[in-house]
């Protein structure tokens, strides 16, 4: 198999409303192809009903709807059982569940969690919140000026006070991926447990938790073509067994009476509420649509932009990318020598060229690299080798314009 991105950009209506645009910033979100619009127009059209709680035939629908989703998600990420995917509203939501959940139930004063220095505030708030309330403490795994982690120091931290290990699979604000394998199983032998956030990896690479010995694994629905307010919690059986519910409601109970109330197994438990069941069947339509591509032939196509990317990139002076490591999710982040990244995302924008600015809601890594900001490009499967000459042609006009 091969991957014909003209093809596979017909797909996506969106750019049948804007033809011109040429859509650079995957990473903060994906367009979505037309199966998934359809999946869930069909959902609301022949089955909407709220699910496991009715005995009428719509609701047996959406429940055959919403748990097969689930157990697309399961095989998407090589789970050992549907019943350790919980569905929440995005990565940000699944890592307060666990820092909440887990947290309150493991953590005291004097623990500590590890939180690598390229990590999304999604990623480092929650942690700063839970070790507040339980007395444990936050530190940092510093990333190194190339922006690779500093490894050493990551070793010379795991100590036995460590209960958590908290580390994205790939940086959202420059790309850099993480030996996560590694950093694991060295966790694991210290007797910490360890979350991985795949918002940034799921939609670029085959993703096996049980083979990266993942305790959890979150990701968000809208990176990986799916809908917005739909994500993942992956997490292994026995840990959400002995995990206390974070929210209260429907659905997550056995029993409720004023003498006590006795909450249902996992998934169940951390699913209060109504949960999102047409967006879980968007995500699955989504899972599907990108299992049926050639991983193997995507990546390299990302990969093939990326290069495209970095060799026009030399040819503009005053621009400079951010971590030049080979292991790197398909996006770069630039910085300028004498112009503002915003400035030049608006000349971009006026060309019909989609970027992202700022700090990327990763501002300590920034810090710690010394820049305050960058323009970030960012692929996916429908951006072709003309985008990448679009965006280029653009960027050097923007730059001189700004001089």
């Amino acid at each position: 198999m091969s991957l014909n991105p003209h093809a596979l950009r017909a797909e996506f209506p969106m750019f049948e409303h804007y033809p011109e645009l040429v859509y650079l910033d995957n990473a903060a979100t994906t367009q979505k192809p037309r199966c998934v619009l359809d999946a869930e127009r069909h959902f609301y059209e022949t089955a909407n009903a709220n699910v496991h709680r009715s005995a009428h035939r719509l609701s047996g629908l959406a429940t055959e709807a919403f748990e097969g989703a689930r157990e697309t998600v399961a095989r998407f990420l090589n789970a050992s059982s549907a019943d350790e995917i919980v569905f929440t509203r995005g990565a940000t939501e699944a890592i307060n569940l666990v820092a909440n959940s887990w947290g309150s139930q493991n953590l005291k004063p004097g623990d500590e969690i590890l939180v690598s220095g390229y990590e999304h505030h999604a990623n480092i708030v929650p942690w700063q919140l839970i070790a507040a309330q339980t007395g444990a403490i936050v530190r940092e795994i510093p990333v190194l000026p190339d922006g690779t982690l500093d490894r050493t120091a990551f070793l010379s931290l795991l100590q036995p006070q460590v209960r958590m290990v908290a580390i994205t699979h790939a940086s959202n604000a420059i790309g850099t991926h993480l030996p996560v394998l590694e950093l694991a199983a060295a966790a694991h032998v210290a007797g910490a447990r360890v979350l991985i956030d795949g918002a940034q990896a799921v939609a670029h690479e085959s993703v096996d938790v049980q083979a990266l010995g993942a305790d959890f694994y979150v990701f968000s629905g809208h990176k990986v073509y799916g809908p917005t307010g739909v994500g993942v919690l992956y997490g292994k059986a026995e840990l959400l067994a002995d995990m206390p519910p974070w929210q209260g409601g429907g659905d997550m109970i056995e029993r409720v009476s004023f003498a006590g109330t006795t909450y249902a197994p996992p998934p169940a438990r951390f699913e209060a509420g109504t949960p999102p069941v047409a967006q879980a069947v968007g995500l699955a339509a989504a899972l599907n649509w990108l299992c049926g591509l050639d991983r193997a032939a995507l990546k390299q196509h990302e990969a093939h932009l990326c290069a495209l990317l970095d060799a026009g990139l030399r040819k503009i002076a005053g621009v400079r990318t951010l971590a030049t490591v080979t292991e790197r999710a398909p996006l770069r982040s630039l910085v300028f020598d004498n112009a503002h990244p915003y400035d030049v995302a608006q000349l971009l924008d006026a060309r019909d060229i989609a970027v992202r600015v700022g700090k990327h809601c990763a501002e300590p890594l920034l810090d710690a690299l010394g820049v305050s900001g960058t323009l970030r490009v960012s692929f996916a499967a429908y951006n072709t080798a003309e985008d990448v000459t679009h965006f280029l042609e653009a960027l050097a006009a923007a730059l001189e314009d700004l001089a």
